[in-house]
């Protein structure tokens, strides 16, 4: 036995007796194993499966794997903000290149709705979206929580009741004033429409976990830990800004219009599936959701969104 596998073994042997297990099991275990595929490792079979259309319209398979993809990115930015925010006094370097990674993967999404906006029928899209009612991409679960843990919690709240509430706050009651309640409810009666009782039944309990775990490591309470200079540095408050307005401006834009492009085609009522106002909830020059404010100048926050 030469010196490296010799050197493997006791690596081995050290790695298997930290959790009371045999090495020698481990290794004859190998013996029977099957070696791994490209098929196997990236369940491909799986995963190719999980597209499953409501109609015979082929367009409508566009829509279901544009979105799939959606999450999967959506699942990629969660990974990495985890690592920044449950990372103790992150150093520089790592928090910006973690930061770049979740930039890079919401360009991906900001520039990828030519494939939905240019790829589907207007005629097709019209007909097979009666089929969803009430579902909503409004109901992403996954986009609420990238929101979760990017900011503080107060930049979440409507800005018409931002001043009512504070760190103090319960968060069950930070969370029915949720800038997005809006297109959910009512605006005369306060009434919760199905849309949103049925996103709520299934995750509410989830987002207010999560509304409680970030409340003190979001992604700006971790830039704010780092070293005042880094804090200040040019390069890397423009990658913050960037984050910012690439979520809540061009991602939010870019959707908006591709909506625009069908439900405004004339071909329907021009209602959203799940039927909330959505030109409003949309937009950002009313959603007024900004991440990092302190690093954008008065007047670039007075006219959030309004040049879109």
């Amino acid at each position: 036995m030469n010196l490296e596998t010799t050197h493997l073994i006791e690596e081995l042997d050290k790695k298997f007796d930290e959790i009371n297990q045999k090495t020698e099991t481990h290794l004859e275990g190998l013996l029977w194993s099957k070696p791994i595929t490209y098929w196997d490792y990236i369940q491909t079979d799986a995963l190719l499966n999980l597209q499953t259309q409501r109609t015979t319209l082929p367009d409508e398979m566009v829509f279901i794997m544009y979105h799939q993809v959606n999450e999967l990115l959506f699942k990629m930015i969660l990974w990495e903000i985890k690592q920044v925010c449950h990372t103790e006094k992150p150093n520089t370097s790592f928090f910006a290149e973690r930061l770049m990674r979740i930039s890079r993967y919401f360009d991906m999404l900001t520039t990828s709705f030519d494939i939905m906006g240019n790829g589907m029928e207007v005629e097709q899209y019209m007909k097979f979206r009666n089929t969803l009612t009430p579902a909503s991409g409004f109901q992403s679960a996954q986009y609420r929580l990238i929101e979760f843990s990017s900011t503080d919690l107060i930049n979440l709240i409507d800005y018409r009741f931002r001043a009512t509430i504070d760190r103090d706050t319960p968060y069950s009651h930070a969370f029915e004033h949720l800038y997005w309640q809006a297109a959910g409810k009512d605006y005369k009666t306060g009434e919760k429409s199905y849309l949103i009782l049925e996103f709520e039944r299934k995750y509410k309990d989830v987002f207010l976990r999560y509304m409680q775990e970030y409340n003190t490591i979001n992604i700006w309470q971790k830039f704010k830990e780092l070293p005042l200079e880094d804090q200040q540095n040019e390069t890397l408050v423009a990658a913050m800004r960037h984050y910012d307005k690439t979520v809540n401006i061009t991602w939010v834009m870019g959707h908006l219009n591709t909506a625009k492009k069908y439900i405004e085609s004339g071909q329907g009522s021009g209602e959203a599936t799940g039927g909330s106002d959505w030109k409003k909830y949309m937009h950002p020059k009313y959603q007024r959701r900004i991440f990092f404010p302190e690093l954008w100048s008065e007047e670039e926050l007075k006219n959030w969104g309004e040049d879109c």
